[in-house]
């Protein structure tokens, strides 16, 4: 059935009215980020916003409580986060943050910035529900387990595999066509489309789509399963640099640690598991940010309980949530219950005595926002108290 509704996804120019103030969401194709562009979102957070910069799963941030729209799209349109008033929405492109750095994998940066340019420069594609995920995959297999729309995934030399509605269709297609096939799988979803925001909401959405672009799907299809941990601590990197992969507490960077990773001058990744990865750094600097950034909150540790853990907005920002859904999971880490053998199935837990252990996402409310994909326990608050359900995690 198609949608009733246009797409209400927040932008920069589109603001979406949360309870606890205005809310922005910032685009970041492949999560790339210059140190330039790191400074500016720490000012927007700071000098607009509420403090912080929320990473999200799709490699783009959310700055909070703005006073001052017209000030953020001048700030960020000067830093290039915002090169188009007409398609910021359509901006979502996941892309494997350690490509071209770390692996033998092929460098599939250029593809995202071509694939970015050229959604820019199409007027039809501005029209995309700001719900469309594109990924880019290296073949690694860290992104396309997210379930995109429309992706590719590199599976062998100069060849990539079509991704529709997060399965392979057993398209291939050589590394020169891939940003044009992308594309031409846009303009037939528009084409094919009803009011749906996503492709798998069409029905035989990805089959349909084969068929209008032309393509005849050989045999080969291949399983995708979500990434298993986010790149954490030290990465050596194949030119001699490192790469420090950073987590960040329930996704919230504070401006103060922003500003400190653009002095780095390195360029920062963000990844669509609310980390970071700071590269291109000499070995003497890499133990020097750890020295600083560690005991500022950045997470270095491979082991840390907060990796495992993820949490909607809760109160006071969401006006649905039942509680300050994100100061119950804090507490519950701080005290080691988030590494407990856990209760499963309980109803009305109060939630100091929550206990958990493995992946888990915190709700303030059975809509379950920001739940990620895969098996996971769920912490769900309800008015009596917490629900606790393990999904085999």
């Amino acid at each position: 059935m198609p949608r009733t509704t246009a797409d209400s996804c927040p932008g920069v120019l589109r603001l979406h009215q949360a309870a606890d103030g205005p809310l922005a969401r910032v685009r970041v194709p492949g999560g790339q980020l210059t140190p330039e562009q790191m400074q500016a979102l720490a000012e927007a957070a700071h000098r607009l916003g509420d403090g912080n910069i929320e990473l999200t799963s799709r490699g783009n941030v959310q700055l909070r409580r703005l006073r001052d729209a017209e000030a953020l799209a001048g700030l960020l349109g000067a830093a290039g986060l915002l090169p188009s008033r007409t398609h910021e929405r359509v901006r979502n492109i996941i892309a494997s943050p350690l490509s071209g750095r770390i692996g033998p994998h092929p460098d599939i940066r250029p593809l995202v910035s071509a694939l970015d340019t050229r959604l820019l420069g199409s007027p039809r594609l501005a029209d995309l529900p700001g719900r469309v995920l594109f990924t880019i995959d290296d073949g690694r297999g860290d992104v396309s387990g997210l379930r995109p729309d429309i992706g590719v995934h590199a599976v062998g030399n100069d060849l990539f595999a079509l991704i529709l509605a997060g399965q392979d269709t057993g398209v291939r297609v050589a590394t020169a066509d891939t940003v044009d096939t992308l594309l031409a799988a846009a303009h037939g979803f528009l084409e094919l489309g009803t009011g749906q925001w996503r492709l798998h909401e069409l029905g035989d959405g990805a089959g349909r789509l084969i068929a209008l672009l032309g393509h005849t799907p050989g045999p080969e299809r291949r399983e995708f399963a979500e990434a298993a941990e986010p790149p954490i601590g030290w990465l050596d990197q194949d030119d001699g640099l490192v790469a420090l992969g950073a987590g960040i507490r329930l996704g919230s960077l504070p401006a103060r640690t922003a500003e400190f990773l653009a002095a780095i001058e390195r360029p920062v990744l963000l990844t669509p598991w609310r980390s970071l990865v700071i590269t291109d750094l000499g070995e003497g600097a890499a133990e020097q940010v750890v020295r600083v950034l560690a005991p500022m909150g950045l997470i270095f540790d491979a082991t840390s309980p907060w990796l495992r853990i993820t949490a909607c907005a809760g109160q006071p920002g969401c006006a649905k949530s039942l509680t300050d859904i994100r100061a119950d999971a804090s507490a519950a880490v701080e005290s080691g219950r988030t590494t407990a053998a856990g209760t499963t199935e309980a109803n009305a837990v109060p939630a100091d005595t929550v206990s958990t252990s493995g992946r888990q996402h915190w709700s303030g409310c059975d809509r379950r926002c920001g739940r990620p994909a895969g098996q996971i326990t769920e912490v769900t608050a309800t008015p009596e108290g917490y629900r606790v359900t393990s999904h085999g995690g």
